[in-house]
């Protein structure tokens, strides 16, 4: 896609150097204060003016009793305010020469026509002043590249590659703590509400042209400009994948989006041709969306589909090769060559198939650095997916037999699982294919983190990690068709 990310609409309610707030207060159960308090949490660099009728000072800053008081015209006016004094606090801003909004106020479309009108005249109100904004009925963003939040809850987590655009709020706000349990991170969530001036489509192009963003994820209650929207994803699915979670297909689902933003969806049938045509990878929730989203922007690009399964387990190991199977993955047989090589790591209560099981083997070393290795260095298998058990009490509990000191135990514990990661790493470094473990463990088990801080990802049970790894592969053929039909100049890879 062309252009500039300066010449977005979003750049400047993105990326502000001041901000007008309006609706928080010091009462601490307000929205607007917890607003507020998100922004302040996070370390927002810029210049913040509260603006309150009767306050002097809000949350430790100073405030302005309206807008033609504050000392600059911001970047940027946020709006946390009721319905009937919106309009008002639009023109004003207008008049104060503020270009760029964020209304989290509801009360419009989505109430029904009373609500339509109002937000027509919302329109007409900042074409006027030549306005652009954000919402009605949204959150607004999270930047924290830029340590910005203007959502109601504070963001903890990591500056991250994930790009997410959303006509639900809460699908940004209420999955800062999930993506920080999963170890990864937004570059920039969009809520985009309503939609009465910025829409999903000027989202996509933002990011897009984003270089903190590696992929990006679309909550969709209705496309409101499919031919906008259908030439914006077939220019940037090339570049970068995209993958979106689609609500509005059942009956139940359309009624809900109705009330929610107004929004008027389709059938399902559409929604699919329309993420076919444009190499948008579907997902089915909120989970599955995001466990693709790891794999996309963690892993090497596979070479193919076909898979291999590593396990000391032998039903762990089925379970996979049955998910991966029937996801339309190869897991084709062992070489003979590889068995040979296998055949001096694995016990012979284990098995050197695919999947390969080491049942009874306690060597760690082995089964975190050469099987692996064997199992990568060979031309026949594209992927490595790994079963993991790795819980630190089993650490412990046996240096605490071997009569280590138990000041020293945890720390002790905590670096031999370290170096078991890194040995998985400098595998991914070496042979340049993806590799990917599942697990029945907690996301917060050390091993399982201290693999993720090392970009491996770890999916919750084997389905996820089969359903994950099959779009992983889908995007990567399409992609690869898409490039040798068109005859792109550069290969998609190195974009």
């Amino acid at each position: 896609m062309s252009g500039a990310i300066t010449d977005s609409p979003l750049y400047k309610l993105i990326n502000p150097g001041s901000i007008a707030f309006f609706g928080a207060s010091n009462n601490f159960g307000s929205m607007g204060t917890s607003q507020l308090a998100s922004l302040l949490s996070l370390g927002f660099q810029g210049r913040i003016y509260p603006v309150h009728p009767k306050e002097t000072a809000v949350l430790g800053l100073k405030a302005y009793r309206n807008v033609a008081d504050l000392p600059e015209t911001p970047d940027l006016a946020v709006m946390i305010l009721p319905t009937r004094i919106v309009l008002d606090t639009v023109t004003q801003c207008g008049e104060k020469g503020i270009k760029n909004a964020i209304i989290v106020s509801g009360g419009f479309r989505e109430v029904g026509a009373k609500g339509r009108d109002l937000e027509q005249n919302l329109i007409q109100i900042t074409h006027r002043y030549g306005m652009r904004f954000l919402g009605p009925n949204c959150l607004g963003i999270a930047n924290p590249h830029h340590k910005l939040n203007t959502t109601f809850l504070p963001y903890r987590g990591k500056a991250g590659f994930l790009g997410m655009v959303s006509q639900s709020g809460s699908f940004i706000t209420q999955m800062f703590d999930y993506l920080s349990r999963i170890g990864m991170g937004f570059s920039t969530a969009i809520s985009v509400g309503n939609e009465a001036d910025i829409d999903l489509v000027e989202g996509l192009k933002y990011l897009a042209a984003c270089p903190h963003t590696k992929v990006i994820s679309l909550y969709i209650e209705t496309i409101r400009n499919p031919k906008s929207f259908i030439e914006a994803a077939s220019a940037l699915t090339l570049s970068k994948p995209v993958i979106a979670y689609y609500v509005g297909g059942s009956e139940s689902g359309k009624q809900a989006c109705l009330s929610h933003t107004g929004a008027l969806s389709g059938p399902d049938r559409l929604y699919d041709g329309v993420f076919r045509q444009t190499g948008i990878i579907r997902a089915r929730s909120i989970e599955e969306m995001f466990d693709m989203a790891s794999l996309f922007g963690n892993v090497p690009e596979p070479r193919g589909d076909r898979l291999v399964i590593q396990t000391h387990s032998g039903g762990p190991g089925a379970v996979a090769a049955d998910a991966c199977d029937r996801e339309g993955l190869k897991v084709p047989a062992m070489p003979d060559a590889v068995k040979k090589e296998l055949s001096t790591h694995v016990p012979h209560t284990g098995s050197i198939g695919n999947p390969v099981d080491i049942t009874f083997s306690k060597d760690r070393l082995a089964y975190f650095s050469s099987i692996p290795g064997c199992l990568l260095d060979a031309d026949h298998f594209d992927i490595l997916l790994i079963y993991l058990l790795l819980p630190k009490h089993m650490f412990s509990r046996v240096m605490e037999s071997m009569g280590v000191p138990e000041n020293q135990i945890a720390a002790e514990t905590e670096k031999l699982i370290d170096e078991l990661a890194e040995k998985i790493e400098e595998l991914v470094k070496t042979f340049g294919k993806p590799v990917i473990g599942f697990s029945f463990h907690s996301q917060e088990e050390f091993f399982i983190k201290s693999l993720r801080a090392r970009n491996i990802p770890v999916m919750q049970g084997p389905h996820r990690a089969a359903r994950a790894l099959s779009a992983l592969c889908r995007y990567t053929k399409w992609r690869e068709d898409r490039y040798a039909s068109t005859k792109h100049p550069v290969h998609p890879s190195s974009l």
